[in-house]
This record gives C-alpha cells, sequence and structure tokens, in this order.
C-alpha cells in the first residue's frame, strides 16, 4: 500500500445477531498526513454483547483526484483488497444488520449501493439530499432491503421516495407522501416518518406512524411554527421542538401521543444556537440509562438555568447544588437564589465526549461541565458528577475534562479538554469519589480522541492524537485489567434506589433500584453485569397525567392549581374530525396518562362521562381547490378540481358542482374517495366555481373563481361579519407576503362576474339589501393569484358595545385573523354563559393590530308570531354591562396569563344601535311601539280626513329615553356616538295601523 495517500477512511465494527442501530460514517479525523494501515481506530458500533466484526475501509485518492479507489479490510487490518471505484466518496451509510451492505453518498449527489462491502456497486438514485438516506427500520419496514430517500426532481422539487436495492428504478420507486416537500425535511427514525411540505405560503408538518399514511402533527393551534427539531422518538413517543412565531433563539418543547400526532406542551423557552452550515444546537439532552429522565437549559428574561425531569417532562426541577466543593470548602450555594447549571453542548469531534455524558450501561452516572449560581455562565466549565441520577452532586475538576466509562462505569476516565499537549489521563474505581493519575505517553501528544474496545465490559481504551500538527498519527493503549485481580461477586455490589428530587421513588409509575459497586470492592464487573436489580408498579397518582392536546396546566398561583383547562381555541366536547353516524367517541377531560408511565389503579382523571354517539355533522369547512395549489390554467389545459371537506358526514353528504362553464353534476362520496374532477376551460375568461354540500343536518358552500389564463392560488378576506344596511364598511385583503404598487386586487361582491379592482389592499362600499352577502377578493402579482371568500350577514338593526382586554393580550397576539377570529368567538361564548344570551346573537369582533380591541354586535331575536321584535324591552345591554363590569368574564392563555374583557371607554354615553341610515328608522319603530293609543286616534281621525298627514314631535330628552332602553345608567358606553336630538316623524296613519295590528 506504499505511495498511497488516504484522505478519509472508515473503520466499522459489526454487531452479529444482536440488536444494532443504522451506521452512518463521514470522515474519522481531518487529515494529517499518510495514515498507516496499522493505525487502526476501533469504532463502536451497536450495543450490549454479542459476536463482532470489524471491517476497515479506506479511501484512496490520487492527485489528480480522478482515480478513486477503496481498500477493504475484514481481518482488523492485517490485509487489504483494493477496489478501484468510479465515484468520489462522501458518506458510507451501513445497514444496521446486515454487515456487507453499505450505502455511498458521493459528492454529485449520487446514491450507490454494495451488498459485497464495497466490491461491486449499484447506481440507486441520483440528485438525492445529503444526510437524509435511511436503510429500512427492524420490526417497523416489511422489507430490510428497503431504502428511504430524499430526491430532486427534474423540475426542481423535492420527494420523498422508497427503493428496494435490488430492484430501483423510476418504474419500481414508491411515493409514500403525495406531493413535493419541503428540502432536507425528511427524517425517518423508529415508528416515524417526519417531512414538511410548503404550499400557498403555508408550512405544514406531517407524521407517518408504523409506515401508515401520513396526517399533519396537531401542534397547538397558535404555535405558528417557524422551525421544528425532532428530539427524541424513544418509546413509542415523539418530542420536538418548535420555534414558534415570536421566538429568535428559543424553542418549546412538546410530548405527543403515541402515534406521534398529537402535541401538549411541556416546557417553553429552551435555548438553542446555530452551529455550522445552519444546523440548529437546542440546548436538551436525554439521559441514558435510565428512560424519562431529560436535562434542559431554559432561556428566561435572558439568563439561562439548566431544569431535570424524571417524567418525560411532566414535572421540571432545578438541580441542587453540592454543599462543598471539590476541596471540602463549603459553596455557599442555597435554593432558591442558586442552583446548578450545565452546559450542554455537543462535541463537534465524534470521538469525544460532549459537556455532559450518560452511558445506557452506567445508569444514574451522569458527568458534566457547568457552574454554581443564579445562571449558567458561558466561560465557567467545572466538573461535576451524580451517580444516583441528579439527586446528589459532588465537583471533582476545575476544568473541562472529555470523559470514557469502562465496564458499565466501573472505571471513569478523564482527560483535561486543553489546546495544549498532555500525557497525564485521571481515572476513577469509585464513581468519582476518588480520582488518581496515570502517565499513558513519554511524550506528550495532542489528543484527538478517546475510544473503548468492542464491549461495555471491557477495560481497554485507546488514547489517540499527533505529537505535532505535521506528525503522523500517535495511538496510546491503556489497558486497566492489571489494576483488578478477580470478578465481582454478589457481595460487592450495593443497592441505590431512583428517586426524583422530592425523594419519591415513584418515578414514571415503578419504584425502580438499581447495583452499584461498593466502593471498597476493586473488582471487575464483566459481561454479566446487569445495574437494573428491581421494579414495583405503583398506584396511579395525578402526577401520572400530564394535559391532553388543547389543554394546559393552571399555573401554581391559581386557586385550582395543576389543573388542566381548555385552551380558548379548543371545545373539548366537539367530537373529531373523523367522527362517523353510528360510531361513538369519548370527549377528553384534559388528561393523558405520561407515556412509558405504568401505573395501576389509583386515580384516574382521564375517566369521561361515557362514550358519546357520532352526531350527524353538517359539512363544514368545505373547500374547492384546483391540485397543485393554483386557480388560474391555460386555456385547453387538463384542470383537475378537488374538494376537501374539513367536518361533517361524508357518507351521507350530497355535492352539487357547478364548474361555470354549463356544466353541472351531483356526486356522492366526493370528498370521501379524493378522486379529483377532470374539466378543460376552452375558452379564456372569469369561471365561477361552486360546490354545495348538503345532508339532513345542514349544508356548506365552497367558491372559486378560475382565471383561464395564469397559476393561481389563495389568500385571506377580513371583514366584519355583521354590518348595518347602508353603513360604510371597509373589506381588508391580508396578503402575505405583502407586495405594494404590485398587486392588483379583485373584489367580487354577490354573485357578480364584473369585480372592482384596486391597487390598495382595501376598499370601502355599502349594502343595500339584508341578507347574506358573499364577498370574495382574489390579489394578482404578476402569474400569481391569491383568494379567499367571506360572508357578510347585513342587517337593519343591532347593537355594539366597545371591547377592551387586559395588556397582557397584546404579548400573546401574532396579529392573524384566524386568531382574532378565535378570540371573538371565546369572548361571545362566555358572554352567552354568564347572561344566557343565545350564543349566535353575539357577535365579538376583534380589530387588526396594537393595542387588541374588539366590538360586541348584538344582535336582536327572530321575530315570533306573538310577540314583534322589540328594542325598548331589550335588556340584554344591561345584563352584558353587570357581568363585564362585575369582572366575570375572563380566560386563560398559555403560562396561566388571565386576560379580563371589560367595557371600553369613549366619547359618548350609551351604546348606539347599529345599521347606518336605518337608525331613525329604528326611533320611528321605538316612537311608535310607545303611542299605540295615538295611534288608534289617528287612524279614527283618518278615516275621517282621508289624505290628512300626521306628525308627531318630540323633545331630545325624551327621544333619548325611547332609543336605549338601558340609558339610565351611566356606565353603558356608545360605540358609535351620534346626535338624536330633534326627531321628526311623519307616518301615514294607515301604515301605523298595518305595523300594529298586523
Amino acid at each position: 500500500m506504499e505511495g498511497n495517500s488516504f484522505s478519509l477512511f472508515w473503520i466499522v465494527q459489526l454487531q452479529v445477531n444482536n440488536k444494532a442501530e443504522q451506521q452512518r460514517l463521514g470522515p474519522a479525523s481531518p487529515s494529517k498526513g499518510d495514515l498507516d494501515p496499522d493505525e487502526v481506530l476501533p469504532c463502536r458500533h451497536g450495543e450490549g454483547s454479542g459476536k463482532f466484526s470489524v471491517a476497515i475501509v479506506l479511501v484512496s485518492a490520487s492527485l489528480s483526484d480522478q482515480d478513486h479507489s477503496l481498500f477493504l479490510s475484514t481481518d482488523e487490518g492485517a490485509t487489504f483488497q483494493k477496489q478501484v471505484i468510479p465515484f468520489s466518496v462522501e458518506t458510507f451509510i451501513f445497514h444496521p444488520r446486515v454487515e456487507d451492505k453499505v450505502l455511498a453518498y458521493t459528492r454529485e449527489g449520487k446514491l450507490y449501493v454494495s451488498s459485497d462491502l464495497g466490491k461491486k456497486w449499484t447506481l440507486l438514485q441520483e440528485r438525492v439530499t445529503k444526510d437524509h438516506v435511511f436503510w429500512a427500520v427492524s420490526g417497523v419496514d416489511a422489507d430490510p432491503d428497503v431504502v428511504h430517500v430524499e430526491a430532486q426532481e427534474l423540475g426542481g422539487g423535492f420527494r420523498y421516495v422508497t427503493c428496494q436495492i435490488h430492484n430501483c428504478s423510476d418504474k419500481t420507486l414508491t411515493v409514500p407522501f403525495a406531493g413535493p416537500i419541503d428540502h432536507s425535511s425528511l427524517t425517518v427514525q423508529d415508528d416515524y416518518i417526519f417531512v414538511k411540505a410548503t404550499s400557498t405560503n403555508q408550512t405544514k408538518y406531517y407524521i407517518s406512524y408504523r409506515r401508515n399514511e401520513f396526517v399533519p402533527m396537531k401542534l397547538p393551534k397558535y404555535a405558528l411554527p417557524k422551525d421544528l427539531q425532532v428530539i427524541s422518538t424513544d418509546e413509542s413517543q415523539v418530542f420536538v421542538a418548535v420555534q414558534e412565531w415570536y421566538q429568535t433563539d428559543t424553542y418549546n418543547l412538546y410530548q405527543s401521543d403515541p402515534r406521534g400526532v398529537r402535541y401538549s406542551l411541556v416546557l417553553g423557552d429552551v435555548r438553542s444556537s446555530r452551529q455550522a452550515e445552519e444546523s440548529v444546537v437546542i440546548d436538551i439532552l436525554e439521559v441514558r440509562g435510565v428512560k424519562g429522565v431529560f436535562l434542559a437549559n431554559q432561556k428566561v428574561d435572558g439568563k439561562v438555568v439548566t431544569l431535570i425531569t424524571y417524567s418525560k417532562g411532566r414535572d421540571w426541577d432545578y438541580l441542587r447544588p453540592p454543599s462543598t466543593d471539590m476541596n471540602g470548602k463549603p459553596t455557599n450555594c442555597k435554593p432558591p437564589d442558586c442552583h446548578l447549571h450545565l452546559h450542554l453542548r455537543w462535541a463537534d469531534n465524534p470521538y469525544v465526549s460532549g459537556t455532559v455524558h450518560t452511558k445506557d450501561t452506567a445508569p444514574g452516572l451522569i458527568m458534566g461541565a457547568g457552574n454554581l449560581g443564579s445562571q449558567l455562565v458561558e466561560y465557567k466549565e467545572e466538573m461535576y458528577i451524580t451517580s444516583d441520577c441528579g439527586h446528589t452532586w459532588r465537583q471533582v475538576f476545575e476544568e473541562e475534562h472529555h470523559i470514557l466509562y469502562l465496564d458499565h462505569g466501573g472505571v471513569i476516565v478523564a482527560i483535561k479538554d486543553t489546546s495544549i499537549p498532555l500525557k497525564i489521563l485521571k481515572f476513577s474505581v469509585d464513581e468519582g469519589l476518588t480520582w488518581s493519575t496515570h502517565n499513558f505517553t513519554s511524550t506528550s501528544v495532542f489528543v484527538d480522541g478517546l475510544l473503548s474496545e468492542p464491549g461495555d465490559e471491557t477495560l481497554v481504551m485507546t488514547v489517540f492524537g499527533h505529537i505535532s500538527f505535521r506528525s503522523d498519527w500517535e495511538l496510546v493503549k491503556v489497558d486497566f485489567r492489571p489494576w483488578f485481580s478477580r470478578q465481582c461477586s454478589e457481595e460487592d455490589y450495593s443497592s441505590w434506589d431512583l428517586t426524583n428530587l422530592q425523594g419519591d421513588r415513584c418515578v414514571l409509575g415503578q419504584q425502580r433500584s438499581f447495583r452499584r459497586r461498593k466502593p471498597t470492592s476493586w473488582c471487575i464487573k464483566g459481561r454479566s453485569f446487569t445495574a437494573a436489580l428491581t421494579a414495583r408498579v405503583c398506584q396511579c397518582r395525578d402526577s401520572d397525567f400530564l394535559c391532553d392536546y388543547g389543554f394546559e396546566r393552571t399555573p401554581s398561583s391559581e386557586s385550582d392549581a395543576d389543573k388542566c383547562f381548555a385552551n380558548f381555541w379548543f371545545n373539548p366536547l366537539s367530537p373529531p374530525d373523523d367522527c362517523v353516524l353510528g360510531q361513538t367517541y369519548t370527549s377528553s377531560l384534559g388528561y393523558r396518562k405520561v407515556v412509558s408511565n405504568v401505573c395501576e389503579g389509583g386515580v384516574d382523571p382521564r375517566q369521561s362521562p361515557g362514550q358519546l354517539q357520532c352526531p350527524l355533522l353538517p359539512p363544514r369547512g368545505l373547500h374547492v381547490s384546483i391540485r397543485g395549489e393554483a386557480v388560474a390554467v391555460r386555456p385547453g389545459e387538463d384542470v383537475l378540481f378537488v374538494v376537501r371537506q374539513e367536518q361533517g358526514d361524508v357518507l351521507t353528504t350530497k355535492y352539487q358542482v357547478d364548474l361555470g362553464d354549463g356544466f353541472k353534476a351531483m356526486y356522492m362520496n366526493l370528498t370521501l374517495t379524493g378522486e379529483p374532477i377532470r374539466h378543460r376551460y376552452e375558452s379564456p375568461g372569469v369561471y365561477r366555481v361552486s360546490v354545495r354540500a348538503e345532508n339532513m343536518a345542514g349544508h356548506d358552500e365552497a367558491v372559486l373563481f378560475v382565471q383561464v389564463n395564469s397559476p393561481l392560488q389563495a389568500l385571506y378576506l377580513e371583514v366584519v361579519p355583521v354590518i348595518g344596511i347602508n353603513q360604510e364598511v371597509t373589506l381588508t385583503a391580508v396578503l402575505l407576503p405583502l407586495n405594494p404598487n404590485l398587486t392588483v386586487f379583485y373584489w367580487w361582491i354577490g354573485h357578480s362576474l364584473q369585480p372592482l379592482l384596486s391597487l390598495e389592499n382595501s376598499v370601502t362600499t355599502r349594502f343595500g339589501d339584508t341578507g347574506d352577502v358573499r364577498v370574495t377578493v382574489q390579489a394578482a402579482c404578476g402569474t400569481s393569484v391569491l383568494q379567499d371568500s367571506k360572508v357578510v350577514r347585513v342587517l337593519d338593526q343591532f347593537q355594539v358595545m366597545p371591547l377592551q382586554f387586559t395588556k397582557d393580550l397584546d404579548a400573546h397576539n401574532p396579529n392573524t385573523p384566524e386568531w382574532r377570529e378565535d378570540i371573538g368567538l371565546v369572548v361571545s361564548r362566555l358572554l352567552s354563559k354568564e347572561t344566557s344570551i343565545p350564543e349566535e346573537l353575539l357577535v365579538t369582533v376583534v380589530k387588526p393590530g396594537l393595542p387588541t380591541l374588539a366590538d360586541l354586535h348584538v344582535l336582536l331575536p327572530p321575530p315570533t308570531p306573538t310577540r314583534k321584535r322589540s328594542l325598548t324591552s331589550d335588556k340584554r345591554l344591561m345584563a352584558i354591562q353587570q357581568v363585564l363590569n362585575a369582572q366575570k368574564i375572563s380566560f386563560l392563555l398559555r403560562g396561566g396569563v388571565r386576560v379580563l374583557v371589560a367595557m371600553r371607554d369613549v366619547d359618548t354615553g350609551s351604546p348606539s344601535l347599529g345599521g347606518g341610515g336605518g337608525y331613525w328608522a329604528v326611533a320611528v319603530l321605538l316612537l311608535i311601539g310607545l303611542f299605540a293609543v295615538g295611534a288608534f286616534i289617528l287612524y279614527k281621525f283618518k278615516r275621517k280626513r282621508p289624505g290628512r298627514t300626521v306628525y308627531a314631535q318630540m323633545h331630545n330628552e325624551k327621544e333619548q329615553e325611547m332609543t336605549s332602553p338601558v340609558s339610565h345608567s351611566q356606565d353603558v358606553q356608545s360605540a358609535i356616538p351620534g346626535n338624536h336630538s330633534g326627531v321628526v316623524l311623519s307616518v301615514n296613519s294607515r301604515e301605523m295601523h298595518s305595523y300594529l295590528v298586523g
């Protein structure tokens, strides 16, 4: 092998007949000169005991960088075989269970496969995304030779495909996710597959559980994620970190149900940082060896503190500080002002530990770098250790060290993390109580890594590095076996009980005990050692349950502390979207059991009042769109209309489709099958496409205006849902991203095909007739057109009351139209509950911008055959005012922030009547109601003197009294100021008689 320069090398230890994880390897280290094949580094692959074999793969490149070769060894470097390869390797991905199968990712983005450890290669796929290639997961994928790949299409988009390595072509590719996905978004991990897809300026995250159909991940409605990172998928549960709309350098931690679909908040404001190549590092670490234990750094008000959980995020506590330092001196660090804080960084070098080191075969043993104080300090990296899983800590070093556990943690090796050469290492055989030093070399070296030989029971390690930056590799083997004279027996072990920081032994529903070697016993634990000793199941308690999706925990300051309350946007009594008539469902009471918790009996706050029958639901959330998210086509082009229904029964629903050019049809099961409607428009123009869905419970309608000339998409129309007849109203199109002076807005009011055009994103108009009017807007910018549609209720009479909120709501206001709608709904619902006014007669409209303000529209009840509608007998405003003044209307936001709703001060004194030109008409009706007797007299007089017109005039103060039935209260404020003095009524007596007796 003389004359070859090895730019990259891989050493793969393959574990046969034992569980092993997928191994993805890049260069072991930057090249520091020619690599001798004798300088072989043992690289761990897999966990546990079993039969191991070590394969060594060396990659050689000529000076011209055109000829590439592999040198393969299957006998630990004794002999090598040279294989010429026609590509330049960037990454090898070894099969997790079959030792000879390997994938090679090239610098050109091509993916090759070999089934004989690199002797022969076959091209699988081109234009593959780096680090987004995955072997089949054992026990989940039916075929162990399947490969999951994110690849780029010729058109530029990315897709998720699967391929069988022995039969992979464009004809045999499988596309599990319909549609394009975002670049670098495919992740295959245990039971789950994650993808991200962006369309029409909206990003959605999808998940597949055990290779079932992809469904959207349900985060809280107003999380509005900017980024999502998968933290853990252990034990049939997903932990994700979500950067929400208001966050810049922190993420919120969410925990899923077993299928990974519904997510609940478990910790907010976890610190994050950007690393090389824009990768995100989030300060959270899963403690290996004891399930359910995590460490996280939370950043609040600029301060970073370390927290620990023993219940997979249900409860978090600060780390307890040690009472003395490594020299036995008092630390003077006492809670609640002082705690222990740890750095939770991953090491850039894969052959050294990060700032916190844990291991599956050493449960309870945690060693990390940090400091004591009120917050984490970046430049302080003192070393601390715990052997009881974080219950008690001890300081062991004043500077950061690289850590390696040998013999199940029976030997702890530490080498100082420094830029100067070393020749001394430290080790402990009593879990860090005492430390010894060892000169591992006679010449100081720059240490590049620490590696152990195969097996958790090993006592042999390798230190590798270099004497100078120009020197070759130096490897030093350190064998600790001579320090021990015998194998451990049962008398050499003692037991310790796992508890949380409150001393509770029931952790995740069971009491667990572990074995540890006694400090005075100098013996080898060996391959047969197991740390777990006993486990006993506990009875269930409230602490074994966390808040379900749509719920949040009440803060400790409230009277009902630690209870789960429903978020304002979530109605727990609503049947699920997939509820089918004839089936049953259970409404959530706000609690679900922590995944991995094995408690039995005891309390169960999940208990529901019983199974509920799925009702026949009317269709809701009907959408019609063109496949591809466009709403513009070219003449003669095939158009695929897709009809979706978010809620309601689909089996008994009929769908009437009108494509606007004379084509009309009736469909059944249209949204159930998902089959598109194929159509072709031959002539240019604007076509109104409508779909009406109807069943016995109700109906819904979706409208789409198709421009046959260029591609289109969608947008959001914001308009007051209730407006008075002939009252001026502003229609606003909220467009993201905003393109001022470049966007043309088309406004359709009613069924007219002739739109109003504007360059501004808002227009003003009036509605001359009562009833429901559909308003549709399209925004066109170049070839992109977005559309939205809303229905406006035009009434001749209603009342408006101005509202305001406590200032805390402003900090939670993302200023999105949907958020304003949900706030309005929860206010109307609470007012209806307190005043017994039907909810459909209360419409709360939250205004855009800050501060957050709202108007409450109080509608008149519908007339009955025995009673006319009357404002004078309407006492509802007084009732609303009373509950608002009594501060009975409030709701909770995230973090337990309580928001109060109150009347808003304006310039005038009494609530006004809605309806622009209808104010005087309302006054007429009020005066008529009060002077009914006079009306009869006028009628009699009219019969004697035909054609006579009667005039009635009243003073200002009397008119005001009749206009507002609650005007005696000085606290009721007016939303629409105006002058009501000098009203003159002209009423024909025959019309008055008709009104009174008709």
